[in-house]
């Protein structure tokens, strides 16, 4: 295969959170078609081991699966040790772990459903915000004594433009973007890039009914700019580019991958 020599990821490792499913899927399926040998990540084993062998064996790369919550500090050290421990190495971490709950902050009058509880809380910050600070610390020590690294952070269109009744995923996503940026500054010196990217609507194609698939479809149609919502290797192009050699000079920057959604 013909390929950009900047757009090779032969012998490279790559860590993905989240990964079982969705975005992360898509991401571990390009990268691997790329040449990279990668770990995935996900809570149970519901998605990830099958998600795991089926890349394995398209495309002949090293997939390992990796079960454990990275939203607790501990949970994140030893998924990173896990995987220097295969591997010897990670040169991009991909920090796409991320859930939303759709409440409002308090309930609206004359409105269905309940407002956040604190519960809700503290699981939508820590699965969207949490375990991308505990991953990139995990890691940081690897890529700093190697001076060199890539990371990619997860974040949302509604980071810069909210959403009805996802404050809360709003709010941690926004973080994100600002961790993106600060930590990019404080390690730029050490050769270690770090950007995000702020997707849009990205169903799951398993989990979608012939019913909700037509919804989303005349609702993408009217709301979405290019008239469709995203297929889920059109992140994996983008996070290829941003784990590449081709995005050395860029650092600190959220891409919105949208459709035109946050426009």
């Amino acid at each position: 295969m013909n390929m950009i020599p900047e757009f090779d990821l032969t012998q490279k490792v790559v860590f993905i959170t989240g990964a079982g499913r969705g975005i992360g899927r898509g991401i571990a399926e390009v990268l691997a078609e790329a040449g990279a040998d990668i770990a995935i990540n996900a809570l149970t084993s519901r998605n990830v081991e099958s998600t795991a062998k089926n890349i394995a064996e398209k495309t002949g790369r090293r997939i390992l699966p990796i079960l454990g919550d990275v939203t607790t500090s501990d949970g994140a050290e030893k998924a990173v040790q896990e995987v220097l421990k295969t591997f010897g190495r990670i040169d991009i971490l991909i920090n796409n772990l991320g859930d939303a709950i759709a409440r409002p902050l308090v309930k609206l009058p004359d409105q269905p459903g309940e407002s956040v509880s604190d519960e809700d809380l503290k699981k939508v910050i820590d699965v969207n915000m949490m375990g991308t600070i505990y991953c990139t610390r995990a890691v940081g020590p690897h890529m700093l004594a190697r001076k060199s690294g890539k990371i990619i952070n997860t974040s949302s269109y509604t980071a810069g433009h909210g959403g009805k009744e996802v404050v809360i995923y709003s709010l941690a996503k926004a973080a994100v973007v600002g961790f993106t940026r600060t930590q990019a500054l404080e390690w730029a010196p050490y050769n270690i890039q770090i950007n995000s990217i702020a997707p849009g609507l990205y169903p799951e194609p398993m989990e979608l009914t012939e019913e909700r698939e037509k919804a989303l479809a005349k609702w993408a149609g009217k709301a979405i700019p290019l008239k469709r919502t995203g297929r889920l290797r059109e992140v994996g192009f983008l996070a290829l580019y941003l784990a590449s050699s081709a995005s050395d000079y860029m650092t600190g920057q959220t891409i919105y991958l949208d459709g035109g959604l946050s426009l």
